[in-house]
């Protein structure tokens, strides 16, 4: 049984248990490694955390904040992007699988072409080293990826599916589908629920989130915020 209120802060939870190696910041704030994922978090972004935000992070680098509920960033850091982002639960699994469907797991020889379908079509950031979250799966056309998905953050009995995208060619055909209910299957085998994140103006992608099982759970904070560049 997982603990709701990690889902509150789930970058922070991330990093401060299962993650905990990927952490580039502190005990205060805490971010991803630089190749790993741009996600900040701070436990609790108060004045204390607001502080150690303007005096520790680098002004060269920016940061994806990823918060239920609306927050107060500090002084001194640029918004560069903000949209709103519904938080999904599985709680009714409904699998979608498709027949004489060969599945075949990512590795670290696929990282370019995984970032290069991950940059074209826009799931959310996928880096040098993201791989490491893993695992991730592909179906292929080809030789190539025509479509993939993973296991990113991990929680106390709570794992987020993310890099959920498939080649526009081959939209439509339940490769998607078919993948996720792979990774929910194996989540849930471990006793945990799958969780994840997406666009709120992605139609296409929640109606077919919302058939395997996920409901919305809350809307999203979102922002790519950067230090402003000292005077």
């Amino acid at each position: 049984m997982y603990n709701e209120q990690q889902l509150d802060n789930p970058v922070w939870f991330s990093l401060s248990n299962k993650e905990s190696r990927f952490n580039g910041g502190n005990e205060k704030v805490k971010y991803f490694q630089h190749d790993v994922a741009p996600f900040l978090a701070a436990q609790l972004w108060d004045a204390v955390d607001h502080k150690m935000m303007q005096e520790t992070l680098p002004e060269d680098r920016k940061f994806y904040v990823l918060k239920p509920g609306q927050i107060q960033l500090p002084e001194g850091f640029d918004v560069h992007y903000t949209t709103p982002i519904y938080q999904m639960v599985c709680h009714r699994f409904q699998p979608y699988l498709l027949d004489n469907i060969v599945v075949t797991p990512l590795e670290n020889k696929n990282v370019p072409a995984m970032i290069d379908l991950a940059w074209r079509t826009k799931p959310g950031p996928y880096l040098e080293r993201t791989i490491e979250f893993g695992p991730y799966i592909s179906i292929q056309e080809n030789g190539l990826i025509a479509s993939m998905a993973g296991e990113r953050m991990h929680l106390e009995g709570m794992t987020e599916i993310s890099a959920v995208c498939t080649e526009p060619a081959y939209l439509g055909r339940g490769y998607a589908s078919h993948l996720m209910s792979l990774l929910c299957d194996q989540i849930i085998e471990r006793g945990e629920t799958p969780f994840l994140h997406v666009r709120a103006d992605n139609e296409r992608a929640i109606k077919s989130y919302e058939r395997l099982g996920f409901s919305i759970r809350t809307e999203v904070f979102f922002a790519i915020i950067q230090r402003s560049p000292s005077s």
